[in-house]
């Protein structure tokens, strides 16, 4: 049975995967002061980059209406059904708006499948599921199967972010500027995590960037054991050459099957900031 995957723009997805994959993305809209622009479609990186140097200011980030959901749905044959790993629920009302599409289309076509999944993390963690979501598939399994499975993955997606600059989490007022210039001063930098109801807490703070990645390479051996059937997805903002450096480190130091490293696109590159890392496994 074919089933047509979903996910949408919170989701930082590696070429590597996408290539061999058959998933339908619906972007997020981000809003600079004087324009409106669909994230990774009508901007990207680059595009990002610049206009936050012209203007001096981070967009603000809006969720796909029910209506985009709906259309997206209406796109699929009724015959197929679809799978949606939504960008957390404690992060966006994009879930919501998904859910609120899939209720308008069964009302009309009640013998639809739809399966909507608050996947409770963001960027390569989404992309950790889509990757779950394509070996199952792969194995055969049915559209119930591979809902029970997606949702009980969920609990088991370890989702870690290391910040190389505060300026974003400052700039979008996340941390007030007196503390955000203390921090910069003494060179503090930020870890962060998803939490269990998918929101991003701050996990710990260190001194200096290479204690910080230290840390963040350190921390997988606190959330994950026997790693030998597992992946690892990294995905970093506009700093290739580092987080390869750091992906190298992490393979060296554990066993992991594979592993994934991905552009993150304006969206998340939002809230991480220039430099910022995000990793994803299973625990």
């Amino acid at each position: 049975m074919h089933i047509q995957l979903m996910t949408d723009g919170g989701t930082d997805l590696p070429t590597r995967l996408t290539d061999s994959l058959d998933i339908k993305v619906i972007p997020l809209y981000l809003h600079f002061k004087d324009q409106e622009f669909i994230s990774g479609v009508t901007l990207n990186l680059k595009q990002f980059y610049q206009k936050i140097r012209e203007t001096g200011e981070l967009p603000r980030s809006s969720a796909p209406s029910p209506n985009d959901f709906y259309e997206a749905y209406k796109e699929v044959s009724p015959d197929t059904p679809i799978v949606y790993l939504s960008l957390s629920e404690g992060l966006s009302t994009t879930y919501e708006n998904a859910v609120l599409a899939k209720q308008m289309l069964l009302e009309e076509e009640p013998e639809r499948k739809i399966a909507v999944i608050n996947t409770k993390t963001a960027s390569c963690g989404t992309a950790l599921l889509v990757h779950e979501a394509n070996k199952k598939m792969i194995e055969g399994y049915t559209f119930e199967q591979l809902e029970e499975d997606l949702n009980s993955c969920v609990e088991d997606t370890t989702t870690l972010i290391a910040l190389k600059t505060l300026d974003n989490v400052i700039r979008g007022g996340r941390l007030d500027k007196v503390r955000g210039t203390i921090a910069k001063t003494l060179n503090i930098k930020i870890l962060m995590r998803t939490s269990d109801e998918g929101t991003i807490e701050v996990a710990e703070k260190v001194r200096g960037d290479k204690k910080s990645i230290r840390r963040l390479i350190e921390q997988i051996g606190e959330y994950t054991k026997d790693v030998e059937d597992k992946v690892i997805i990294m995905s970093h903002s506009n700093a290739e050459s580092r987080a390869q450096a750091v992906l190298d480190e992490i393979m060296e130091k554990y066993a992991f099957k594979d592993s994934y490293l991905t552009d993150m696109g304006p969206l998340i590159s939002t809230y991480a900031g220039e430099g910022g890392i995000v990793i994803s496994f299973f625990k």
